[in-house]
């Protein structure tokens, strides 16, 4: 299931994107990316659709994939 953003405060989805960027060690090429860079990256991929924050009741467990990912497992679903 998807999460609006407008349903969390914004210390909630901060708080969301930081345990996804350590949690996925999120690779960001040759240069090194400070951790507030990361966190406005993923947030603005989030604002614009390019990403969605995901609620799965299996694992009671929130993650962020790329809209396009979630899409295709959406459709495998089906």
């Amino acid at each position: 299931m998807i999460i609006p953003l407008e349903q969390l405060s914004s210390e909630t989805l901060a708080a969301i994107i930081e345990d996804f960027i350590l949690r996925e060690g999120t690779e960001y090429g040759a240069e090194d990316v400070s951790k507030k860079d990361k966190i406005f990256q993923v947030k603005q991929q989030l604002e614009q659709g390019k990403a969605v924050l995901v609620y799965s009741e299996l694992h009671e467990s929130v993650n962020i994939l790329p809209s396009d990912q979630f899409q295709a497992g959406m459709e495998e679903q089906e």
